[in-house]
């Protein structure tokens, strides 16, 4: 049975015991909470569809369908026609994914909010509606907990790779029912956690576009405001009067730049990259950069290798110090890119990568950014060889054109850049400090083993 599984989870030495508290199979809980199987408090399947004629219908496809996901808010508007097979599907009701890799996944949502208050799905979910009993979103946030899911997927049937839940397993899965009042306000605690996520994600998704319209501007225009956008030559009074000299631009083959900055190839501007045969120093311990340490989301090094000379892979040849920028020139439209850190200096990374050591007149900030731009990315994978390994070599990276202004401005252009990098990063350092407080609360408050205070449950 799931619930003997899980309940093998958690520590049911009745011991453990504290006051208010009883074993249960779902190991310790108190002694207000019952366990229900889902099929007691839910109704598993699609409702009674109404006779209602639509000439749109909306429909949820799996690809809709959230990962670990609390309520679906997006549809497809169809014709009767156009939905070929489907479930039917209402207004409240949890979708929960029964198919192979999507339960494990964990895709589900509660359907909010939906036009007519009823449409279809596809047919690999469940619907479930509560009887009354239980809070739909404190059972959908149940479902989010790793150990459920693993259990319901360990119960799966049919081919690999095609695999479903019976209907049977979800209608006999234990649940741990506290009183509605609770459930409502677990539900509320966890909701105001993922909430806080989400905002944070928006602003994350809002920075990273103005990074771009950014980056637009200034290897445009250079580092003067974005309200400038004209070829005049005269110059514009800001707020305190002061003069600001519009750029004259001048055509160029790499676009519109201003006109005192030049055009030149990568291979002007960096100086060659050492290599080195670790295998000739056997005892040599070092760093190791491959291509997949790079997260080309972020384009920052994320991860390394700790190996010695006689360990190290024929490819290992590379040497890199801080303010080199590492350009992976295998499937060079992933855009595997970044700058290399102090922590990495002399350290080693792979063949498969361009390393760009910038001169003297040249700001390695800058010198990352300027390459790690759509247009300098595309410009240069056209001269991408094979179909099951593309491929560039340094010298297709070292021949692309970059913009040079001066250095003053490429000082300024990388600090403005810079800017808004450490601003989106200390977002993404809070999405992943409240992604481990969730977690860490959903476990908790789902197996009782953190009460929320008894005046607080009260206000539900």
């Amino acid at each position: 049975m799931i619930g003997q599984e899980l309940g093998k989870m958690v520590q049911d030495d009745s011991a453990m015991l504290t006051d208010g508290y009883r074993l249960t199979e779902l190991g310790p809980l108190p002694e207000a909470w019952q366990v229900v199987r889902l099929g007691e408090v839910a109704e598993i399947g699609p409702a009674r569809i109404p006779r209602e004629n639509r000439n749109l219908i909306p429909f949820i496809p799996m690809a809709i369908i959230p990962e670990n996901g609390v309520c679906i808010s997006h549809w497809e508007m169809k014709s009767s026609e156009e939905i070929r097979s489907g479930i039917f599907i209402a207004e409240g009701d949890l979708l929960l994914a029964k198919i192979t890799p999507c339960l494990e996944n964990g895709k589900q949502g509660i359907v909010t909010d939906i036009p007519g208050g009823w449409g279809y799905a596809s047919t690999e979910v469940f619907p479930i509606r509560s009887k009354g009993g239980i809070l739909t979103e404190y059972l959908a946030l149940y479902l989010l907990q790793k150990e459920v899911r693993q259990n319901l997927a360990s119960k799966m049937e049919g081919t690999t790779g095609r695999q479903r839940l019976p209907k049977p397993v979800v209608v006999s899965l234990p649940i741990p029912l506290p009183p509605l009042a609770e459930q409502r306000a677990i539900a509320h605690v966890l909701r105001t956690v993922q909430r806080a996520q989400e905002a944070s994600e928006r602003v994350i998704a809002a920075l990273k576009e103005l990074k771009k319209s950014l980056m637009r501007h200034l290897f445009t225009y250079g580092p003067v405001p974005v309200s400038v956008g004209t070829q005049d030559t005269v110059g514009t009074q800001d707020a305190v009067g002061a003069q600001r000299a519009v750029p004259l631009l001048q055509d160029t083959e790499i676009g519109p730049l201003p006109a005192h900055w030049q055009v030149v190839r990568l291979g002007e501007v960096c100086e060659k990259s050492p290599q080195v045969v670790p295998a000739k120093m056997p005892n040599w311990q070092f760093k190791y950069v491959d291509v997949s340490c790079v997260d080309n989301s972020s384009l920052n090094i994320v991860d390394y290798q700790v190996l010695t000379g006689k360990e190290a892979p024929s490819r290992a040849r590379k040497l890199i110090k801080t303010g080199d920028t590492i350009f992976a020139t295998v499937r060079p439209y992933l855009k595997r890119i970044a700058l290399v850190p102090p922590s990495l200096d002399g350290q080693i990374c792979s063949t498969a990568f361009c390393v760009l050591s910038p001169k003297p007149e040249v700001d390695g900030s800058y010198l990352f950014y300027a390459v790690s731009r759509d247009e300098f990315v595309t410009s240069v994978a056209e001269y991408q060889r094979g179909s099951s390994y593309p491929a560039i070599t340094d010298n297709d990276v070292l021949r692309g054109l970059i913009p040079l202004p001066p250095l003053p401005e490429q000082h300024a252009i990388a600090r403005m850049l810079q800017a808004v990098d450490r601003r989106i990063e200390a977002e993404e350092a809070s999405v992943r400090a409240l992604e481990a407080l969730f977690k860490t609360l959903l476990h908790e408050l789902m197996t009782a083993k953190r009460r929320l205070p008894q005046e607080f449950i009260a206000r539900f």
